[in-house]
């Protein structure tokens, strides 16, 4: 009988060590999915989730603040991600945060990176949808080096042909390698490039010193260069210039061209130019007619010393007197 007690006792307490671990257990699975904690619910959109499972963690920079709760596809292309998120967090997480998908380690599980944002926002709200970020995975970057390495080869490939052919003596390249004397006419170019750089930078020494004294002189040139106003009326100046030389030009063309008329015509001008006898009668006729002017006042002066018109002059004069002295009251008023 006492043996019967005992064993059942033992079974008593295996049972209830058990339920004790098992409650344990559930609790501490349980504490660690936040089953028995305020959750709210955070949704985001993946193109891959590469290896997400259910009950992945979820850390918001770097710490874990919840589980994946839900993983469904909204159609051919989009994963929908549904997040179980303490209550607790939701203040620091702001509807700016953005989502994405990484390894917890080299080779641990996947996990949801929540990572903050610079920028003053709300806080999320339980159902919101957060931005995703997706990176590059590993396949992704096993077929970009795998591209690398066959551009590489090829590269390899061009480059020890080129350098054969170099060696070959093939090419520009190669002549100026192998060819001694291609080579010798070469470094004499250089030598009077050389040559020829010096002359040209002392040249542009000398110009500078000469423009510098000619900065720092009063000479016109200076003024020229130095004072706007006095290069605007140079100028002018310069562009009247040119308008009077073509002005002069038509001028010249068209004397040229009456003179051309004259001597060509059988005008009075042409016929005075060139008859020298009448040149000799024209003055001899413009002597007489001074002459008979002077005779002629000589005649008018005796005319007015005569008693039988000296009346009729005095009239007149006293009649130019009364005029002027007209005209001259009519220039003071």
């Amino acid at each position: 009988m006492s043996k019967a007690a005992n064993q059942k006792l033992k079974l008593g307490i295996f049972v209830m060590l058990s339920t004790l671990l098992l409650v344990s257990a559930l609790y501490f699975i349980g504490n660690r999915q936040n089953l028995f904690g305020k959750n709210i619910k955070l949704h985001a959109l993946f193109y891959n989730v590469n290896g997400l499972q259910l009950g992945n963690n979820v850390r918001f920079s770097g710490i874990d603040v919840g589980t994946v709760s839900k993983i469904a596809m909204n159609n051919d292309t989009v994963i929908r991600v549904e997040m179980s998120i303490r209550e607790s967090i939701q203040t620091h997480i702001k509807k700016n945060a953005v989502a994405t998908i990484g390894s917890d380690g080299l080779v641990g599980n996947m996990i949801i990176n929540i990572l903050p944002r610079e920028g003053i926002t709300m806080p999320v709200v339980s159902g919101d949808t957060i931005e995703t970020y997706s990176r590059i995975g590993t396949d992704d970057l096993l077929t970009t080096l795998n591209v690398t390495n066959e551009n590489a080869a090829l590269l390899t490939a061009d480059l020890l042909k080129i350098t054969t052919e170099i060696v070959e003596g093939k090419g520009t390249l190669g002549m100026l390698i192998t060819d001694s004397l291609l080579a010798d006419d070469l470094r004499q170019t250089i030598v009077q490039l050389k040559r020829s750089s010096v002359a040209a930078n002392q040249t542009l020494a000398e110009l500078n010193a000469y423009f510098k004294e000619v900065r720092q002189s009063e000479s016109v040139a200076n003024l020229l260069l130095t004072d706007s106003v006095s290069g605007e009326k140079m100028k002018r100046i310069v562009s009247n210039l040119e308008f009077s030389s073509d002005e002069m030009v038509e001028i010249t063309a068209g004397m040229s061209q009456v003179i051309d008329d004259i001597k060509e015509s059988d005008g009075a001008l042409n016929y005075l130019t060139n008859d020298k006898d009448l040149v000799r009668n024209i003055d001899s006729t413009m002597i007489n007619i001074k002459e008979s002017t002077r005779r002629f006042n000589e005649n008018m002066e005796a005319l007015k010393q005569n008693f039988l018109f000296r009346g009729y002059f005095r009239k007149l004069e006293r009649q130019q007197k009364r005029d002027e002295k007209k005209q001259t009251r009519e220039d003071r008023n």
